[in-house]
């Protein structure tokens, strides 16, 4: 498949690995220019382009930017086809993005991003951490296979997503649509996480929308207090206990 990418941030590069490693025709942007895409991005034969020529006549077009900057990227989607199957990968943290009135009132946070692309999605590799991601993947039908949730509102999109997210070394889990995709988001049961898809579907339904947002945050204090900032240096398997005991 032709697939764009939008960022190259930490998910947005493993993204680019992967599926150029599985054989998919991948071409990635990011805000700064495609002089400015790292080498390593592009080891496994992805291309570095601009974020127009990321978007124009894919097959898929993932992504993989903060929440609050889909708005800016948004009318570069005005002509993209029907037959496009679009994922996001993004999370809302409003000590990042800054305040979002509308999600800060209860909006699920896809429904806000179909807002702005006016084009339906599906969300998925939202709720793995990065190195979980880069590090963990396994072949299909290995035991314990960790799985990531994902959202759509369309079959061609989930099934894509699905395919892709095995193709990347994890289960799907298919979490319905869109407007239930709170349930995947930060502060959630099944968010970052690392569970199987057995482990997910015994889990997803005990999430409480009210709550999610308290614990996103306590996740965060939790860090700060203990390492005094957010680095991408943190220990995984502390953000992995810190994240199961405060979700779950």
């Amino acid at each position: 498949m032709n697939i764009g990418i939008i960022g190259v941030g930490l998910i947005g590069k493993t993204l680019a690995l992967k599926l150029s490693e599985r054989g998919h025709n991948v071409t990635v942007a990011n805000s700064s220019g495609p002089k400015n895409i790292a080498k390593d991005v592009l080891a496994n034969g992805a291309t570095a382009a601009t974020i127009q020529e990321a978007v124009d006549n894919k097959d898929v077009i993932i992504i993989s930017i903060p929440l609050s900057r889909i708005p800016s990227i948004a009318s570069m989607f005005s002509g993209v086809s029907e037959a496009t199957t679009i994922i996001d990968t993004s999370n809302y943290y409003p000590a990042r993005d800054g305040n979002i009135d509308s999600i800060e009132r209860g909006q699920v946070e896809s429904l806000w991003v179909k807002e702005q692309l006016g084009h339906p999605f599906a969300k998925a590799w939202n709720a793995i951490g990065a190195y979980s991601f880069a590090n963990n993947g396994k072949p299909s039908g290995t035991p314990q296979r960790i799985a990531i949730p994902l959202s759509a509102d369309r079959d061609i999109d989930r099934e894509v997503a699905i395919k892709l997210i095995d193709e990347t070394g994890f289960d799907a889990f298919d979490a319905g649509s869109l407007s239930d995709s709170w349930r995947q988001q930060p502060g959630s049961p099944v968010y970052c996480t690392d569970l199987t898809q057995k482990e997910i579907e015994s889990l997803i339904d005990t999430a409480e929308k009210e709550r999610l947002p308290k614990r996103r945050d306590l996740a965060i204090q939790a860090i700060t207090e203990r390492l005094g900032g957010i680095s991408k240096d943190l220990d995984p398997e502390y953000l992995l206990r810190i994240n199961r005991a405060l979700y779950i």
